[in-house]
């Protein structure tokens, strides 16, 4: 139920007028003006308006898209303040991360990973077959929302190769060098 209007207004206790209960309510000076000829929720001239009700007046900008919303649109989620478009975007149940930090950037793990065994070398032999496995089954996934490129799968698949080489190389060195008894 709406609060009446004396109550913020003075400063004193707001009653409820179904429950009875007291409220106290601080609201800043601006909220009791009113532009000379406009009504409260019309954008005056220079004032942001709502992207979906252009003549009102914008109270919040939707902290996933950036949009302006009138207080009609102004959807409350987990503190922020989110349009109408993007919670239907979330399919009605909006989240309070955004899609972008949900993504598993596989492109940087397949760098990482190569170079991350180095600390302790003899992983290298596990890790670059894995790291190859992991590039060649997620090369077609999505990166980011941002435009990023494959140079990260490209570098990380050269240095596993080049890891790989290596030990087949210190492999079959070892081997001629038992073989001809040195």
């Amino acid at each position: 139920m709406p609060l009446p209007k004396e109550g913020p207004a003075t400063g004193d206790a707001a009653v409820c007028t179904r429950c009875g209960a007291a409220n106290r309510v601080r609201l800043f000076p601006a909220a009791f003006a009113r532009p000379a000829g406009a009504r409260p929720e019309a954008a005056a001239e220079g004032e942001a308006a709502c992207f979906d009700h252009p003549g009102k007046r914008a109270v919040a900008a939707c902290q996933q898209c950036g949009r302006f919303v009138c207080q009609l649109c102004a959807v409350g989620f987990g503190g922020e303040t989110w349009c109408p478009s993007c919670v239907a975007a979330g399919s009605g149940r909006a989240r309070a991360a955004s899609p972008a930090t949900s993504l598993t950037l596989f492109d940087s793990i397949v760098l990482t990973i190569p170079f991350a065994a180095l600390v302790f070398w003899p992983l290298t032999a596990l890790t670059a077959p894995c790291t190859i496995t992991l590039a060649a089954m997620t090369w077609k996934k999505p990166l980011s929302p941002v435009r990023r490129w494959r140079w990260r799968f490209l570098a990380g698949i050269g240095v596993s190769l080049l890891q790989l080489g290596l030990w087949v190389w210190a492999i079959g060195y070892l081997v001629a060098r038992i073989a001809t008894g040195r």
